[in-house]
């Protein structure tokens, strides 16, 4: 399975990724949590990995309830750090422009994202504890339609302009995501905590 991804490479011992090979067709947002407070020795590592996946799932699962309080459900893996929204919630088949449905659908996720991640990220907007363990990134995967497409816009392509049009409504409907970073803007390393990237329909 092949896929791009726009963000910068991440520092070696820094990100926590999995593998994206059973993702199911639709679009994903998959949170790699930081581990902030990497220590030296085996055991803490193992201590600091499994609060950050501990810290992951509480996202995930925050940003669920919450859109479910705002009529929107997702599902979530807490085990691989995906948020999945259906296909056909966001997109009408072989097209890359969110439907009426998919814009209300990444409005909510938007406005989740502003209520929910602050205190996970850099963010000034952190008005509560800001957590040990920071988000280093949110992918936005595009996933395309399982049937092939032929002429000018290939499977491969529609995956990479739904994620793109869904990257962007995101940052139109809530600005200030764009202000999320993994450390403080004047330490080496930060960087925007959103990103994308596209998949085929494998």
């Amino acid at each position: 399975m092949e896929g791009i991804v726009r963000r910068r490479p991440p520092e070696d011992g820094e990100s926590y990724f999995m593998s994206m090979t059973d993702m199911m067709v639709g679009l994903l947002l998959i949170f790699i949590i930081l581990l902030a407070y990497f220590a030296l020795n085996l055991q803490s590592k193992t201590e600091e990995l499994t609060g950050a996946n501990r810290t992951r799932a509480v996202i995930l699962s925050n940003l669920q309830r919450s859109l479910k309080e705002k009529g929107l459900q997702v599902e979530i893996d807490t085990q691989t750090g995906v948020l999945r929204l259906p296909d056909d919630v966001l997109f009408d088949k072989a097209r890359w422009e969110l439907n009426e449905k998919g814009q209300a659908a990444i409005s909510k996720v938007a406005s989740a994202m502003m209520e929910i991640l602050p205190c996970y990220t850099a963010s000034d907007l952190c008005k509560e504890e800001r957590s040990p363990h920071l988000i280093d990134a949110v992918f936005v995967e595009g996933h395309t339609d399982s049937d092939a497409m032929y002429g000018t816009m290939n499977n491969y392509g529609l995956s990479v302009r739904r994620a793109e049009t869904t990257f962007t409504m995101l940052q139109r409907n809530q600005p200030e995501l764009n202000s999320f970073r993994n450390k403080p803007e004047d330490e080496p390393g930060s960087a925007p905590i959103l990103g994308l990237s596209g998949y085929g329909p494998d």
